[in-house]
This record gives C-alpha cells, sequence and structure tokens, in this order.
C-alpha cells in the first residue's frame, strides 16, 4: 500500500513570504512517529525558512523556529494545523 497525498498547496501571504503545506497519509507510522501521517508545514519568508512543522524519519514530530529545533507533541492533523498557523501569525505571516 503506498501514501496518499492529503494536502498539497503553497500559499502565498505577501510578496516576499508564503507557506507551503504537504500532508500524506501512511499505511504505517513514519519512524520516531504514533501515526499514520508524514507533513511538511513550511512558513517562508525573504527567501529563509522561519518556522517548518515536520517529522522526519526516525526524528519523529517536531518543529523548527528558525535554528531551534524542538519536540512537537502531535495529537491530531486538524491541531497540528491549528498550532503551525498559530505560529506563523506571531512570526509576522
Amino acid at each position: 500500500m503506498k501514501a496518499t497525498l492529503l494536502k498539497k498547496e503553497r500559499i502565498r501571504l505577501s510578496d516576499d513570504s508564503f507557506v507551503d503545506v504537504s500532508i500524506w497519509e501512511t499505511p504505517e507510522p513514519v519512524s520516531g512517529s504514533g501515526h499514520c501521517y508524514k507533513y511538511s508545514l513550511a512558513y517562508i519568508t525573504q527567501g529563509v525558512c522561519a518556522l517548518r512543522y515536520d517529522n522526519e524519519a526516525g526524528k519523529g514530530d517536531h518543529r523548527h523556529t528558525g535554528k531551534k529545533e524542538a519536540l512537537y507533541e502531535f495529537s491530531s492533523l486538524e491541531r497540528l494545523v491549528e498550532d503551525f498557523w498559530s505560529d506563523v501569525a506571531q512570526l509576522g505571516g
């Protein structure tokens, strides 16, 4: 069974910033995560990734804010998207 693409979009926020979202449903949890989703949500401004939520294989759920990386407690896709947009707003996006 293959992964199923649930969402792939790029949202332009201004002339120099955008959000890029990719969410896949996987047949098995990604290594390090306890759920069946693979995701990457990124906020890019002035050519720099200011914020990214992802679950890279082996690292599990985490987020990058600038150069800092912290664990992220995944509970649902809806909450993930809400948390991401909340952080984007705090960063001025």
